[in-house]
């Protein structure tokens, strides 16, 4: 298959090309070449910008494309309708909060999801991000009617992941000693490995699958406790877990999400309880919990650099948390 990935080097998808290599296919990418420029030896790169200069695009084919990188809707209009009579299906990576209401739990793809801005922003405003993604969405279903697959993918964690949310937790919880644990311990994460979202993605994409699937996981209930302390097994560590109430944390300004990543208010938990038994009957499968820790820290090891995304705390403000918390408890 001749696939074109817009996007490719970052981090979903660079994975999406090593399992598209790995199964044959013959990749094109598209990008500014800014995030790993001849970081495969084995595909053809071509060079443009998302939201100006497609020409490189002009007069080529390809029998599928993957798009990891739209997220302004008059983007995708432009690429997805300029590659419409030249790609045979369009798979487009959109995102879990395309969803309207979080305070749910165990909703599917057929739950209402947030309106498009209007009017859209010249830039990506993060404050817009779902319904932006949205937009997206109709943009890719409107170049492709009948031809085109999105994927709402959750937290996407593992190797080369650019954020420091669940780098976090592998980071600190290898450390080890007493590990500040935010709010309710048996309230539900979800997560998916790059990998096996990867590897999925492609197998949809050589099936031209189409519709709406949300892909995170695992395919059964995951709590806060069950993923810290996989953590901890994983990396062979003795952390121990305090648990401040949701209560404290708010009131000590820690920010949920970003100050201490999968955690979320109560109201808001939906977001890491979504129903995932769509892509699991058309193959999506989840490798162990411990084979993503391991390979993280493996990867975080030998990182350069900062990561491009915040998340998690300082050990001196987890200290003082914790102090705080011990005090209130007494």
């Amino acid at each position: 298959m001749d696939l074109l990935i817009l996007g490719g080097t970052r981090f979903l998808g660079r994975h999406l090309v090593d399992a598209a290599l790995e199964r044959g296919h013959r990749v094109t990418l598209f990008n500014r070449g800014v995030s790993g420029p001849g970081m495969f030896t084995e595909v053809e790169e071509l060079r443009g910008e998302r939201g100006g200069d497609l020409s490189a695009l002009g007069g080529r084919g390809w029998d599928a494309a993957i798009d990891t990188s739209g997220n302004l809707p008059r983007e995708v209009r432009a690429s997805a309708g300029l590659l419409a009579d030249v790609v045979g299906h369009y798979a487009f990576v959109s995102s879990i909060s395309v969803y309207g209401d979080f305070g749910r739990h165990g909703f599917d793809e057929d739950a209402p999801v947030l309106d498009p801005p209007d009017p859209e922003p010249e830039e990506l405003d993060w404050e817009l991000y779902g319904g932006l993604k949205v937009g997206c969405e109709r943009a890719a279903e409107w170049a492709m009617p009948g031809r085109a697959l999105v994927i709402r993918p959750g937290m996407i964690v593992g190797p080369h992941d650019y954020t420091n949310r669940f780098r976090y937790w592998c980071r600190r919880v290898a450390e080890g000693g007493e590990v500040l644990a935010p709010g309710d311990p048996d309230q539900q994460v979800q997560l998916i490995d790059a990998r096996d979202l990867a590897d999925w993605t492609i197998r949809m994409t050589e099936g031209r699958s189409t519709g709406t699937y949300n892909a995170t996981g695992p395919d059964r209930r995951l709590t806060m406790r069950g993923m810290l302390e996989g953590i901890r097994d994983a990396a062979g560590s003795e952390a121990r877990f305090t648990w401040p109430s949701e209560k404290f944390l708010l009131e000590a300004g820690v920010e949920p999400w970003e100050g201490l990543p999968f955690w979320v208010p109560k109201e808001m938990a939906g977001i890491l309880a979504a129903d995932v038994g769509r892509a699991v009957a058309a193959g999506l499968e989840f490798r162990p919990l411990a084979e993503t820790v391991r390979d993280t820290l493996a990867w975080d090891a030998h990182r350069e650099g900062p990561p491009e995304m915040g998340g998690g705390i300082p050990r001196d403000r987890e200290r003082e948390l914790l102090r705080g918390w011990r005090g209130a408890t007494l």
